[in-house]
């Protein structure tokens, strides 16, 4: 028997269709060496400007010596002004940012001993700097100004062995801690017995080298927080953890303290050494041009690379290239700044002893007192000479021919750079979160610009490693996330991409009993009108695109399960499911092969409410309140601890995430783990949606490529970086359960449309809605780039004006509800500032102006192309769309989508002549500033750098060319059929149901008898009673819906009959009137179990029950909320006639506004050039032509604010796109190793091929996206 089960039932049969499931869409090789490349240039990055920024600071201590004569006596104190510059520049930045949080965001005002001990240590610190760099630094050599800074790590290795000794554990890194102070206290010594060694009666040098020692020490107090905080973790102090709580709460307010602090502390050191030095500051106000010019560029270089280097370096850590782009560069910053400042000097004191002969008094003494001190102080010809001459002088006060001395210099400064390297060795191995927070990756948001790589070293946080287990970082807090589909007449290539991307997902993700996993997925279908009556049976049947998502289900299950198996391995067959009778239909649910769960809910919409919206509710209460809310307040009356259970609560609701998918959406794992992500570790987002793609063929499919595109290149990365996203779409949107069931969301969102505008608002764009209740109660949601996900477009042209038809009103509705509402959004949303609510508004102005733009740019092109007065061809260019909207009012839409379609295929001939027209110009006139030139070479230059910003969507640059093509139908045309439709509130897609195969349709319209119509009546009511049996039980009396469902007879379902039955009994046999006498049963199924479970034999369905409480539940639901709409024609008319009201009104004021701006265009083109705006025209060398070109103040205005609107965006897209790498790179970098493995070996089991694109993820869908309707 176990051998025959080796092989399949049907052995002439083996042959199958199975579903190609590698990711054909994502360019791995791409990514990679983008990755490659990224991390290359952020390493040398981050090298390149700690070399410069610890360069040009040193150029400026050395420049305040007393002996360099690159800048005289008298101006030193602005060397020293440059280095006061350079310790405060990072408090000034620290300040802003601060005080622009506090404007935007609550901040909360720390105890006065929190205050009081930052103080402390803050003053400590920052006098500290200021003493070691203005005041002592000056008169060392430039070796120990190199390495004297890494001495301010003797106090972090101090608190190092003392948070590891607090620990009570063994720790891996007790041992480096205690040869890193021990070293870095050897490198003090040897310095302190260098300088004061060579001259013990030097009272002034002896100062000089205390004051050194002192400020290093006072600097190394600056990263005192980060061991505070372990310490008081391992301490019972009450103290200690009452202060780290207080500091993290008034973080804000204390930086904005402590920078203030630095700021006035480094300006009193500063002012009172110029004068105690007998220097004056009057010379800063009277420094010669050259002079000037060479201060200006180091303090420049210096400002500029500090700031970058940091940025830089937390870029770095948060790609997780913690060993390649930030611990080496910064360390090796150092011995290279060291290599730059003293190669130069032997090679010019080589150069000194070759011309001297190397005569035998040509020692370094010789060298320093001939030529470094007896130069000529007037700079003439490179300042690089004097530089490096000024460098030597700091060394001349040794003696360079003694070795001791040498050695000496050299011990030190090995000694503490190895003491860095040792305090900081744990960065090593301290393990980061995929999308790490700077402020949980740095204790302190402030980096020492005197100091650069010190402080990035040592401000990194501190964890404690125990030996014999290596830590990485703490994990998250483990993830629900349940994956919700919505469903109705999808075809087999979109059922097809959602089910094999649902079990992708269960392979990459398994659940196994008794393993705990950070992230465990549940997955519902919501399948909406799901059933239909079937003559001659006892119970309703699913329809056709149930029975095809069953089988979908079947065939991938089967390719997963025996994925990578030969013929003649062993084939495992699929398991038995369930399927189970619910009041609102039934489900089934399959055990997926990796142990996760899929659910279909197939909905009878004559026992629950359906359509998109009502099962998005039906998901939230089921999942979220009966699954998450129930078992807690059921533990609340069973007497569990009310503070236990709320924070569990709490914490369950923070952690359960909802991925809205819809019936056809094709998504690759690691999209869903990089949605998670932005979710897990940023609290307040309520809401993340990624990338979306259509899919599809045809013309109307690339022109919505190209709108995609630049819609989430732009658009949509502008309000992410400025404020928050207004939309996720609900094609592939992760939600936080938090945020769902937080106040006036969830409930609100349950609402039934009862006025005009409440159909526009809440049923045609129903994701648009559920974000702005989100954004009202304070959630952000934001857009992930690098989360993609693919979903069919419509492919047809009324398909797509239907779908826009829906959408457009949708959108003004909910940015209007929104900006009518700023005041309140503002001071509850910190996101969202008053600022990016009138970009909002200047964005809805865009958009509502827009078909008048339209006839503009029309009437320009008519003006080129026929050589007519501009308001001529303003007038031609108004009379079609003005006729188009008139008819539209008069005709059916099916009527106005044909005459938009011929007008728009009008149009774009108009669009390319007039472009052909103006390129002609620019090239005849040799001149592109002109209006129209500059208007299109800037777009094109814009979305062509777009498009190079996004290498993998690259291609799409070509469909542009259509794009603006089609600008007149999409924003002319289609606004008007929009508006003038606004009152139809059907879906507009997936609207017509296909006729059932079979005779029984066919035979369906046949006239019936009276008798056969009693017959059928009597025989479906008892059929329904004796199928439903089960389901209703004892309390099916209770139930008025199931009880009203149970009466219901619905005359197109009757059972059909002949159109020449005769009613004759006398030639029937006995038999045949017995059967007569019983109802006639004559399906082969008689209801939906036993009709999916006749389906195939492969699948082996098993009937199950529900749990009377979940039962009850869904009873309870289905009253509250999801009661069928009862037909009332009365209110139905009345709606209607409110819908055209509403239609009329916004049509009319939608439509007022653009006429009153053509009509003030017409006006002042009237008027001639006496109001113009008069604008050079130059040729190609930018050389005045003697002619004018004349823009009226509005169309000048206008064009200035869509410019400003387009940069606006253009910059974010650049900061979005920098962020989208970093977190794609660490997800990259941050991917299980045996995750990596498995994949690798289904990849070569396959293909016999590593040299794959699909190496991370090879079993990803490969699907054609060519077929398919919208949703």
């Amino acid at each position: 028997m176990d051998e025959d089960s080796r092989l399949p039932k049907r052995l002439w049969d083996t042959c199958q269709e199975v579903p190609v499931i590698e990711d054909a869409q994502t360019p791995w090789k791409l990514i990679k060496l983008l990755r490659t490349i990224a991390l290359c240039v952020v390493a040398v990055v981050v090298f390149g400007l700690a070399l410069c920024s610890k360069t040009s600071f040193l150029l400026l201590i050395t420049l305040s010596n007393e002996g360099t004569k690159t800048l005289p006596a008298e101006q030193k104190p602005v060397a020293l002004l440059c280095i006061g510059c350079s310790l405060i520049a990072p408090c000034v930045l620290l300040l802003l940012k601060s005080v622009w949080k506090g404007c935007f965001q609550s901040s909360k005002v720390p105890a006065t001993k929190t205050v009081a001990l930052v103080i402390f240590f803050d003053f400590l610190v920052s006098g500290g700097a200021a003493i070691l760099t203005i005041v002592a630094m000056p008169h060392l050599d430039i070796v120990t100004n190199v390495t004297i800074l890494n001495g301010a790590a003797i106090l972090s290795a101090l608190l190092q062995v003392i948070t590891q000794y607090s620990a009570k554990e063994r720790n891996c890194f007790m041992l480096p801690s205690i040869c890193a102070f021990v070293l870095l206290l050897l490198g003090y010594v040897l310095f302190v017995y260098l300088y004061i060694a060579k001259d013990p009666t030097n009272i002034k040098m002896a100062t000089w080298v205390g004051l050194a020692v002192a400020g290093s020490f006072l600097v190394s107090f600056n990263w005192w927080e980060s061991y505070f905080r372990m310490i008081s973790v391992n301490s019972n102090s009450v103290f200690l953890k009452e202060l780290c709580r207080d500091m993290r709460r008034g973080q804000n307010v204390l930086h904005i303290i402590s920078s203030l602090l630095r700021i006035a502390v480094t300006a009193c050191v500063l002012g009172a050494y110029v004068p105690l030095a007998k220097m004056d500051w009057s010379i800063v106000t009277s420094i010669p041009s050259y002079e000037t010019r060479i201060i200006a560029i180091t303090i420049g270089v210096q400002l500029i690379s500090s700031a970058l280097c940091h940025w830089f370096a937390v870029a770095a850590c948060k790609m997780h290239a913690l060993r390649r782009c930030f611990i080496l560069p910064l360390h090796l910053a150092s011995l290279a700044v060291m290599a730059l400042l003293i190669v130069p000097v032997i090679v010019f004191y080589q150069d000194y002893i070759i011309s001297s002969n190397g005569t035998s008094s040509s020692n370094f003494s010789d060298y320093c007192r001939e030529v470094v001190d007896g130069r000529n102080q007037t700079l003439n010809g490179s300042v690089f000479p004097q530089l490096v001459l000024d460098v030597t002088h700091t060394l001349c006060f040794l003696d360079m021919s003694r070795r001791v001395e040498v050695g000496i210099l050299t011990a030190s400064a090995v000694a503490w750079w190895v003491g860095l390297v040792l305090a900081t060795f744990h960065i090593w191995y301290l393990g980061l979160y995929r999308i790490q927070r700077t402020q949980d990756l740095f204790t302190r948001r402030l980096y020492e610009g005197g100091f650069l790589e010190q402080s990035l070293l040592l401000n990194t946080r501190f964890d404690i490693q125990t030996s014999g287990r290596p830590k990485q970082f703490r994990p998250l807090n483990p993830i629900k996330v349940f994956l919700c589909a919505t469903m109705w007449h999808e075809t087999d290539d979109e059922m097809m991409k959602i089910i094999i991307s649902i079990f992708r997902l269960d392979k990459y993700r398994p659940s196994k009993k008794g393993e705990k996993s950070d992230v465990t997925f549940e997955t519902h279908i919501y399948f909406d009108d799901a059933f239909k009556d079937v003559p001659g049976s006892k119970g309703r049947h699913v329809n056709e695109y149930a029975e095809m998502l069953v089988g979908i289900i079947r065939e991938v299950y089967s390719t997963f399960m025996n994925m990578g198996k030969g013929l003649f391995s062993k084939q495992q067959q699929i398991p038995d499911q369930k399927l189970v009778r619910t009041p609102y239909g039934g489900r089934m649910v399959v055990t997926m092969p990796h142990g996760n769960s899929l659910v279909v809910h197939f909905k009878d919409k004559n026992l629950i409410r359906h359509k998109k919206r009502w099962s998005q509710v039906m998901y939230l209460y089921y999942l979220l309140g009966w699954k998450v809310a129930t078992k807690y307040y059921n533990r609340l009356e069973t007497g569990e601890d009310e503070s236990e259970v709320k924070s569990e609560f709490q914490k369950e609701k923070h952690n359960t995430y909802l991925l809205a998918l819809d019936g056809d959406t094709d998504f690759q794992p690691a999209a869903v783990t990089l949605l998670i992500d932005r979710l897990q570790l940023y609290p307040h987002v309520g809401a993340a949606c990624g990338r979306i793609h259509p899919t599809g063929s045809g013309p109307m499919v690339w022109y919505q490529k190209f709108e995609y595109a630049i819609g989430h290149w732009l658009q949509k990365t502008a309000e992410h970086v400025f404020g928050c996203v207004l939309c996720s779409p609900g094609c592939f949107s992760l939600f936080r359960a938090e945020a769902l069931m937080d106040d006036n969301v969830m409930k609100k969102y349950t609402v039934k449309a009862s006025e005009a505008r409440h159909h526009i608002q809440y049923d045609q764009g129903e994701d648009r809605w559920l974000c702005t209740l989100l954004l009202k109660q304070g959630w952000r949601v934001e857009y992930n780039a690098a989360s993609d996900a693919y979903t069919n477009a419509p492919q047809e042209f009324k398909e797509f004006y239907n779908q826009r038809r829906r959408w457009g009103p949708s959108t003004m509705a909910n940015i209007a509800d929104l900006l009518g509402s700023s005041s309140l959004i503002a001071t509850k949303n910190p996101s969202m500032s008053k600022l990016y609510m009138l970009y909002q508004f200047f964005n809805l102005a865009s958009s509502i102006l827009a078909p008048s733009t339209v006839v503009l740019m029309i009437a320009g092109s008519l003006t080129v192309i026929l050589d007519v007065h501009p308001n001529g061809a303003l007038l031609i260019a108004v009379i079609p769309p003005a006729v188009f909207l008139g008819i539209s009012f008069k005709v059916k839409s099916d009527t106005q989508i044909v005459i938009a379609a011929v007008m728009s295929v009008f149009y774009s001939f108009i669009m390319m002549i007039a472009a052909f027209f103006i390129i002609a110009y620019m090239v005849r006139d040799q001149t592109i500033l002109t209006p129209s030139s500059i208007f299109i070479v800037s777009l094109a230059v814009f979305y062509f750098i777009a498009a190079i910003m996004h290498p993998q969507e690259v291609g799409l640059i070509v469909f542009g060319i259509l794009y603006i093509l089609c600008i007149p139908s999409a924003y002319l045309l289609l606004a008007i059929y929009s508006m003038v439709n606004m009152n139809n509130v059907s879906w507009g897609t997936r609207e017509t149901k296909p006729a059932g195969p079979g005779p029984a349709n066919s035979a369906a319209a046949a006239p019936q008898t009276t008798v056969h119509k009693a017959k059928s009546t009597s025989t479906r009511f008892f059929s329904r009673a004796k199928c439903f049996g089960k389901l209703f039980r004892k309390d099916s009396e209770k139930d008025p819906i199931v009880s009203q469902e149970s009466l219901t007879v619905e005359a197109a379902e009757l059972e059909p009959q002949p159109h020449n039955t005769i009613i004759n009994d006398d030639w029937r046999t006995e038999e045949e009137q017995r059967e007569e006498e019983q109802p006639a049963f004559t399906c082969a199924n008689q209801c939906w179990v036993t009709q999916l479970q006749s389906l195939s034999d492969d699948l082996h369905l098993q009937e199950d029950t529900l749990s009377q409480e979940e039962e009850q539940f869904f009873r309870d639901l289905t009253t509250k909320y999801l009661e069928p709409l009862a037909e009332d024609k009365n209110k139905q008319k009345i709606i209607a006639d409110e819908l055209g009201d509403l239609r009329n009104k916004a049509t009319f004021a939608y439509f007022m506004c653009n006429a009153l701006w053509l009509v003030a265009t017409f006006t002042l083109q009237l008027m001639e050039t006496s109001i113009f705006i008069p604008v050079p025209k130059l040729d190609a060398h930018l050389q005045f032509t003697g002619v004018y070109i004349y823009v009226d103040p509005l169309g000048f205005m206008f064009l200035l604010a869509f410019a400003s609107l387009v940069v606006i965006q253009f910059i974010a897209m650049l900061y979005h796109r920098v962020y989208t790498l970093i977190h794609y790179i660490a997800f990259l970098d941050t991917e299980s190793l045996t995750e990596r493995k498995k994949l690798k070996f289904i990849e070569l089991t396959d293909d016999e091929d590593d040299d794959s694109d699909e190496l991370m993820f090879p079993n990803l869908s490969k699907r054609s996206y060519d077929n398919g309707t919208p949703v």
